[in-house]
Formats: C-alpha cells, structure tokens, sequence
C-alpha cells in the first residue's frame, strides 16, 4: 500500500514543505529511504522501526521504501522521524490516512516518545501561507507552533499519540471541537515575565557623557563606539543597553522566534519577549559571527537582531571577522552563498563596541601608559577606517575619581530614559509611515533632502566645518544622521547649529 504525508525543511531562514511518500510492497522485508538524505535522516529508519515495536505496533513483513521530496533538496536532521513513521503506519493500514493535509515534525525516541527539535516555526509559516491548519509536533514545541496564527498546533508526547488523533480526527462529528480539545492537552500556560532585565542604569554613577551617547545611538538607533581604560564602566554600560529599548512589536516577536527557533536556542519552547543582548568573545570565528555552514545555521549577527550587538576589546577581534561587519552594518540583513545556495539573515542589530584607547588601557594618562607612540598606532590602526566610519558615535568612558564614586547621586532609570526614547520613536515612526524604514539611521539618500533640513545658521556652519574636518561622504551623512536625532530628542522640526555642534562631537575619530 501507498501513503502519503506532509513535513518541512527549514532553507536559511525559510520553511520548505516536503511529502514524505512509503510504499509497502512485496519482496524481502528491508527498510529503505531515499530523497537527497544526510547521515542523521538515513539513521531515522532504526529510530522509527525500533519506536513502532516498543509503541505496540507490528508492520507486516514487507519491502518498506520511504521517499522525501523534492530530491533535489537536502534533508537534515531529525525532524522526520514522526512522518515518516506515520506514514508507514497508514501505508501498512495500521491508522487511518488524515482527511486533509496535515503537518507532522518531530524526532522519535527508542520507546515511540517525542523528542523537542528546532525549526519548528519557521516550517508552520509556510505550512500557514499553504493554506494547512492542522500541524503535529513535539509537546515541548507546541508553545512555540502556537506563536503562528490560524493553524492548530497540537503537541503529542509519543507516537501511539499521534495515532490515537488520526483515528479521532476521522470519527469526529464537530472537529473543530476535537482540535481545540487536543490542542490543550499538553498546552502550557505562559507565564507572565518581565520583559526588562534586572539591570538599570540608576545603578551607574557618573558618566553623564556617555549615557548621553547611548540615549541618542538607541533613539536613532546608531552604531556606537566606547573609548576608555579598564574598569571605567564600558560593559556595565553596554549590558543596560537594552533595558532603555523599546518593547518588541508583534513582527519584531515573530522574526526573533523564527531565528531562535532556526538555531535552537528558544527557552523551554517560548516565544522570545526580550530584546537579545549578545557578547561573543573576541577569538570567535567568521562563520560563527556570519552564519551559514553546511546546515545554514544563523550567527550572532543574526542573533542580536533587533537588539544589541556588544564587542568588548573591539580591535582584538579577527580583521576578518569585523570586516563581515560591513554589510550587516549598512542593510540590516547579511547575505551568505553556500553549497549552491544563498541565504538570506535578518541582521539588524545595534553595534555598541568598547576598546581601551591603547594595548595597556591607559593612554593618553602618561603616568600610567606605558606605550610609545608607534605602539598607540599601531593599536588604534586594527580597526580598519570603512569600519570605523559606520560607527555613527564615538564616546570617552572616563574612570571615575574616588569622590565621585563616593559622593555620585544615584542617576535616572531605565524606565525614564525608556520613555524620552519610545517619545523619539515614535516620532520617527510617523515620518517615515510612508518609508521602507522606521529609525534615522536608516534614512537613504533621497530621505536626507527631506527629513535632514538645516537651518540657515546651521547650513553656514556645518560647510565650514566640513571643510576643516576633511569628512568622508559617508561621514557627512552620518552626522547628519546623528544630528537628526538630537534634533528629534528637542522635538524640534529643523536641525539646529548645536544639534549639528553635538553629531560633530560625537564623530571624534580613536585616538583624537
């Protein structure tokens, strides 16, 4: 007898639909699988034949052929293992064959129970846009598939499971009915959280400048850049970033789900709520930084999207590894070739890097530097200077004095430094309702004849100061960039000669 069934492969970041066909037919009982299969797919046969005996199940001794198509696309994993048991199971007349198209994922374990896997969401998107409304997965996924709307995720816990609602789903009068009722079987209420981290940033004394800077870099949502010795406070810093961002929007929830659920990293089957913060260490390689490799797998500039990406000892970092900054930098998505294939990531992140100003930290306090000039040089210059020009601010983090840290007053929180920027979103996000983007830093080239207009005062001093500063095209339009921001913390219309003082301020190149 013939079956037929539905599963899913994940592309890069996109679902793909896959038919898992079995065919029990005469001839000597082997188990066969074919369709462009890695190592763990082929293994999937001794997991399902090994799961079916333990879950009561006894398939008659038959030639079993398993095709996963399309052939030409390669299938990794161990997400098959659930159809394709099932789909030998309805070959073989043991369940009933499903009335409509129905999405199985899952990995089996020897006794027939189901193991959590990753991808799940991004497969039931597609399933969603194909027009299914019924998929079965894992119970450890099903608060994960619950974040696609309009489809019935239904988590089962074991093979004869998976069964038992074929045989249901078949009988039912009101199926409707049926399907809400399994679907709350093993559903788990989520629990409310905190969706802003312990950290705040009234726990920071002092730094008034670079607070300023951060405020102004998450509200415009720019690239920024701490300069100072060690111990000043550039990763207590960097670590409260977050907290002052706005909550995540719907769309913003769902592409962060759809990444963490790619790489396997979602907690306990949950959505993802909180903006990521990521700090990878400085020895990480290209790959893990960009993403890719022989199963396409994200990488930390994908998985700081919509958040923050924090790179602590900044020139320390591979050149090779923060030259692959370049394009995240500019478009907000990173794009990778790979075996014949191209993948697309989500990479929109906010870069905040922290350096010492030389390789002992101290420099320029000469009575603690120890580097000569050519040392300083030669530190500041491994960081190239494309890199540093999409670096949008650059901020001195200063150690603070005994009396300042004995006598500081505890500074404002997060939640009221959150509130002035969410004030300052919001007023980008009605400019640019009719834009493709949302924040300044986004602005295009047209945009700036628009949405950067200087006043008469302003236009004389900033061609002034152009001139004398010897700006890069890049830099011009970074500063004015920055400057609109400013001008959007005032709430003012036109930018002004101090906004544009202050952008200037900000763009002091390492070293100066």
């Amino acid at each position: 007898m013939y079956s037929r069934v539905i599963s899913g492969a994940v592309e890069g970041m996109e679902g793909q639909l896959v038919e898992v066909e079995a065919d029990l037919g005469n001839g000597l009982p082997v188990f066969e699988m074919v369709g462009y299969l890695a190592s763990e797919v082929k293994e999937a046969k001794e997991r399902v034949r090994t799961a079916l005996k333990n879950q009561g199940y006894v398939l008659p001794p038959k030639k079993i052929t398993v095709n996963l198509s399309p052939a030409d696309l390669r299938k990794s994993g161990s997400i098959y293992d659930l159809p394709v048991a099932v789909a030998v199971l309805i070959a073989g007349g043991l369940i009933p064959p499903p009335e409509e198209p129905i999405l199985f994922l899952g990995e089996l374990r020897l006794d027939g129970t189901l193991k959590q896997v990753q991808g799940v969401l991004p497969v039931l998107l597609t399933a969603q846009k194909e027009g299914i409304r019924i998929c079965i997965v894992p119970e450890g996924n099903q608060m994960e598939g619950s974040v696609a709307e309009g489809i019935f995720c239904i988590g089962i816990s074991s093979l004869k499971e998976a069964g038992q609602f074929l045989t249901e789903f078949r009988n039912a009068k009101n199926r409707v009915l049926l399907l809400e009722e399994w679907q709350k079987r093993h559903h788990c209420s989520v629990k409310k959280e905190n969706i802003w981290d312990e950290l705040d940033f009234c726990e920071i004394k002092g730094q008034i400048l670079a607070k300023r800077a951060i405020e102004i870099a998450v509200s415009g949502h720019h690239n920024l850049l701490m300069i100072g010795p060690p111990g000043s406070g550039k990763t207590a810093l960097a670590k409260r970033i977050p907290t002052i961002m706005p909550e995540l929007t719907k769309k913003e929830r769902l592409e962060l789900t759809r990444i963490y659920s790619v790489k396997g990293l979602l907690e306990e089957g949950r959505a993802v709520t909180k903006r990521p913060f990521r700090a990878p260490h400085h020895t990480i390689s290209s790959s893990a930084m960009a993403g890719g490799g022989k199963n396409a797998q994200p990488g930390e500039v994908s998985l700081a999207d919509k958040g923050v990406l924090f790179l602590d000892e900044f020139p320390e970092y591979k050149k090779e590894v923060l030259e692959i900054m370049r394009q995240p930098l500019e478009e907000g998505k990173i794009v990778l070739s790979r075996n014949k294939r191209t993948c697309v990531y989500p990479a929109d992140f906010l870069l905040a890097a922290a350096m010492n100003p030389c390789s002992c930290g101290y420099y320029p306090d000469r009575s603690r530097c120890s580097c000569n000039e050519s040392q300083i040089r030669r530190y500041q210059q491994k960081i190239s200077g494309p890199l540093l020009d999409r670096i949008d601010l650059t901020v001195r983090v200063d150690a603070l004095s005994y009396e300042e840290l004995r006598t500081a007053k505890e500074g404002e929180t997060s939640g009221q430094i959150r509130e002035r920027v969410e004030r300052v979103r919001e007023r980008q996000r009605i400019r640019f309702q009719a834009e493709p983007y949302d924040v300044n830093a986004r602005i295009d080239s047209k945009g700036l004849e628009t949405f950067c207009r200087l006043s008469k005062e302003a236009e004389q001093k900033f061609q002034i100061w152009f001139q004398k500063s010897g700006l890069s095209a890049r830099g011009y339009v970074r500063i004015l960039k920055v400057a609109r921001t400013i001008a959007d913390m005032d709430e003012a219309d036109l930018i002004e000669e101090k906004h544009l003082l202050e952008a200037f301020a900000y763009r002091t190149g390492v070293g100066e």
